[in-house]
């Protein structure tokens, strides 16, 4: 099958301890057992497109949050894109292309249909169904347009703007007939958001004068702020926001290795005197807990844009499942270029 991978053992990553800071492979494991087998009203599904994005870092950690930790000793989770091997399980068939949220980083998994989704036969680009069509896409469709509200005229500003999405709400946000701006790290970034993308106009939040330049890029403020970076770039946002200016968040991905608060004053006092005075809406949100029910609006109407070339979409895929932690390492530092993920297995 290449990549490693083999018709009679599974190569699993698991947690081998909790990182302090930034995580490491020596934060993970590599086992290999025997390939489980499925029982009746069970699929066996062989893992081809594992998917890597920043709440996995959360997930390593004990302390508390929306969703239990990874034990120590047992397999990191993560999205996959997987053929059936073997079906025991009505409306699933051998070789059938599935999501599954429940696989995690391996090559082999047994599910009981629990958050599993059927892809059919031949989907044209499965790994879609990780960034663009999957929970990266949802995320940025039901943050900008249900808690953003964007309408035409206004100024939306969104960091991380090349990832997958913040990619995709500088898009959306042009469909709806805002001013995107992105802040995004470093010149290739930057061009490719407003030369590719179609956004307005890219800060690079590593620039000495980030603030300076994202002022001027916004002449007439910020009503749309998606969140999903925090620190610099929301110090250089604060100051911009318009009365009645919007906050999806949906992530703070700059804080996720700290192990102290940042350096600098409390600027608590100042968030919350903003959000009283200019009386701006604030509000975090976990996609599939509070938006499940609306995947099939979100599906049809992305597969749609995408069709008709008006959403461009750009993944980095890394070969093999032993590469898998250096890559995630490297996704929280910004070193990803687009939705990052991980061919694991081979696509037939």
């Amino acid at each position: 099958m290449g990549l490693n991978q083999s018709e009679d053992q599974n190569r699993r990553l698991v947690l081998a301890s909790r990182p302090v800071g930034a995580p490491g492979p020596s934060n993970f494991r590599l086992e290999k057992t025997e390939i489980p087998q499925p029982s009746e009203g069970q699929v066996l599904m062989r893992t081809v497109f594992l998917s890597l994005d920043p709440y996995m870092r959360g997930r390593m950690s004990d302390a508390a949050s929306y969703a239990e930790p990874v034990g120590i000793g047992e397999v990191m989770v993560g999205g996959t894109v997987n053929r059936v091997v073997e079906s025991h399980l009505d409306g699933f068939e051998k070789d059938d292309w599935v999501l599954s949220y429940t696989c995690g980083w391996q090559d082999y998994a047994i599910s009981d249909g629990t958050m599993l989704i059927n892809l059919g036969k031949n989907p044209a680009q499965p790994s879609l169904a990780l960034g663009l069509l999957g929970m990266p896409g949802f995320t940025a469709y039901m943050g900008l347009l249900d808690i953003g509200a964007p309408k035409e005229g206004e100024t939306l500003v969104v960091a991380a703007a090349t990832g997958p999405v913040g990619a995709t709400v500088g898009q959306i946000g042009k469909l709806k007939g805002c001013r995107a701006v992105g802040v995004a790290g470093g010149a290739e970034k930057c061009r490719f958001a407003v030369e590719e993308l179609g956004f307005d106009a890219c800060i690079d939040h590593y620039a000495e004068d980030f603030a300076e330049q994202l002022a001027k890029a916004c002449p007439d403020g910020i009503d749309i702020y998606y969140e999903n970076v925090g620190g610099k770039v929301l110090d250089g946002v604060l100051p911009l926001l318009n009365t009645g200016a919007r906050i999806p968040v949906c992530g703070l991905i700059s804080q996720y290795n700290a192990t102290e608060l940042p350096p600098g004053p409390d600027r608590l006092g100042l968030l919350m005197s903003q959000i009283l005075v200019k009386r701006m809406k604030v509000q975090g949100f976990i996609i599939f807990d509070d938006y499940g029910h609306r995947y099939d609006e979100f599906y049809e109407e992305m597969l749609r844009w995408y069709s008709e070339g008006k959403i461009k979409y750009r993944e980095q895929v890394v070969d093999n499942l032993e590469q898998a932690p250096e890559a995630f390492a490297g996704m929280l530092e910004g070193k990803n270029f687009g939705k990052l993920v991980v061919r694991v297995g081979s696509d037939s």
